[in-house]
């Protein structure tokens, strides 16, 4: 390209700006400063490092999320934020967490293998040493054929996974073709959900056929399951085996491993080779507290007309057990706390109070925001609103990883477009260009979207979030990307800052319908 085509883009891309800028206004100087604290002043690992290595699991309801909490809690009001506070938002059931986790090949010969025990399961309270068994299982009455042959043993069934060898990186970012359509889309919500009603079915009819299974099998009086989600090159997924209520039934001792220890099991049990193992578990419940509680914090807002008014952000501070949840969701937190960090040590005096919350419970089904939702805006199955409904301008959320920010998901909101890339636009060489009509779901702004609240995720970089770090025994602090992750926090609190100084509240789609009437 030569110079004068080349200054001649650089002069449209500036008057393009400025065009956004004269339409919703963008505070520059307030920008190059929270560039400056964000970029070159970070705290964002040292917050993430406390997060996960020195907190460890974050379970809901463990010991682990309440010191992830507490530290929190400590962090925010050390660095000058006000009313900080764990704040309740019901009943969740009893935590639990792994004291002790051992299980090796001991015959045909003797091999460690990797595997995490299921959350809310038994422990084995003693090494046990049994024979390890396939169970062939394709519907109920397969079971039959095992009555009285499963005492002590430890049970496996055939899974159709296994191991593949991969030529590409397991980590990727989005092109600039793939941003390009995100933002080019009409459809508030994807066309083509992977969850059909006939794989729903199927997914239903797995699991009450897999509830019918434990049953027999602790009838029976096996000792202890095996499975297996998937996961190669040492990584497996961890998830719950039993139930957190208090009157919850009780479970057999049940551990996940990846899918080269688990089939390498079933090869050998399916030639007829005698298999032995060694297991050894510890695990702990916890009821002396059943409630759930999220961390809330604020920065209060100085303007007499607008200081009761208020600007949100958040991300579940809970985890899986396999590991210390760094990418999830230890990274979104670790960002929405540095950007309250930002708006604080740049000095800025918000006129809308802003305040962060840490959530709860996100991983059993959004337990935390949904509670703080219902509690203080209003109940979407009646659309009962609250007085503080009125009062909250936008809530942003972090849940996706470790990835930089590449614009934001609009939530089917589109009269907030010009103002979000107005927003969006100084951050454009950082890689933030994109904003989409469409929603993404699974995570804490949908609890704000039910009652009609403005209530944004970001577009973030997926890295290895799908293929090695979410919900594995992978995903630890080694897993973060550190400049994504000032990268993002910067960009937060920039579009936190705006919301909060902005003369009117964000725009807001119409209500939507009682859940009961629907």
């Amino acid at each position: 390209m030569t110079k004068k085509p080349l200054l001649l883009l650089l002069l449209f891309l500036q008057v393009g700006l400025v065009a956004q800028a004269q339409q919703e206004p963008v505070d520059l100087d307030a920008v190059h400063r929270i560039k400056q604290e964000g970029l070159q002043n970070s705290q964002v690992m040292q917050t993430a490092f406390y997060l996960t290595d020195v907190s460890g699991p974050r379970l809901s309801g463990s010991p682990g999320l309440m010191r992830a909490s507490e530290w929190a809690k400590k962090q925010l009001t050390d660095w000058g934020l006000k009313n900080a506070q764990l704040e309740a938002w019901g009943d969740f059931g009893r935590g639990w967490e792994v004291e002790k986790s051992y299980i090796a090949l001991t015959a045909p010969y003797y091999q460690q293998l990797i595997a995490t025990p299921k959350a809310w399961t038994p422990g084995t309270d003693k090494e046990i040493s049994g024979e390890a068994v396939l169970v062939q299982l394709d519907k109920e009455e397969d079971l039959q054929q095992y009555k009285g042959k499963l005492q002590g043993k430890i049970i496996l069934t055939k899974i159709d996974e296994h191991a593949k060898t991969t030529f590409e990186a397991d980590a990727k970012r989005y092109s600039e073709e793939e941003l390009h359509d995100l933002a080019m889309s009409l459809e508030a919500t994807r066309s083509q959900s992977r969850w059909t009603p006939e794989r729903i079915a199927e997914y239903r009819a797995r699991m009450a056929l897999r509830n019918k299974a434990a049953e027999f099998f602790q009838q029976e009086g096996a000792a202890v399951i095996l499975s297996s989600r998937g996961g190669t090159h040492g990584t497996h997924f961890t998830s719950n085996g039993a139930a957190y209520a208090p009157n919850a039934k009780a479970a057999l001792p049940e551990m996940e491993m990846g899918l080269e220890d688990y089939n390498r099991i079933v090869r050998l049990l399916e030639a007829k080779q005698p298999v032995k193992l060694e297991v050894n578990t510890k695990t702990r419940f916890v009821d002396n507290d059943m409630k759930g509680y999220n961390v809330i914090a604020e920065i209060p807002g100085t303007d007499k007309k607008l200081k009761d008014e208020v600007v949100m952000l958040g991300g579940h501070i809970d985890s899986w057990h396999g590991s210390t949840g760094a990418t999830d969701n230890a990274a979104g937190v670790a960002v929405m706390m540095e950007a309250v960090r930002i708006l604080q040590a740049a000095g800025f005096k918000p006129r809308r109070t802003i305040r962060i919350a840490l959530w709860s419970g996100e991983e059993q089904g959004l337990y935390g925001s949904r509670g703080y939702v219902k509690q203080h805006f209003g109940d979407p199955a009646t659309m009962q609103l609250t007085k503080e409904h009125e009062k909250l301008s936008a809530y942003y959320n972090l849940d996706n990883g470790t990835g930089k920010i590449r614009g934001i998901y609009l939530q089917g909101n589109d009269a907030v477009r010009p103002i979000m890339e107005a927003w969006l636009a100084p951050f454009n060489d950082l890689g933030a260009t994109t904003t989409t009509i469409r929603n993404t779901g699974g995570t804490d702004h949908l609890a704000f979207d039910a009652v009609g609240l403005p209530g944004f995720q970001f577009i973030q970089d997926e890295i290895d979030y799908d293929t090695r770090t979410h919900h594995t025994n992978q995903d630890s602090y080694d897993r973060l990307q550190a400049d994504d992750l000032r990268q993002a926090a910067t960009i937060v609190a920039s579009m936190v800052y705006h919301t909060a100084m902005r003369d009117k509240k964000l725009p807001r789609k119409p209500l939507p319908k009682p859940r009961e009437a629907s």
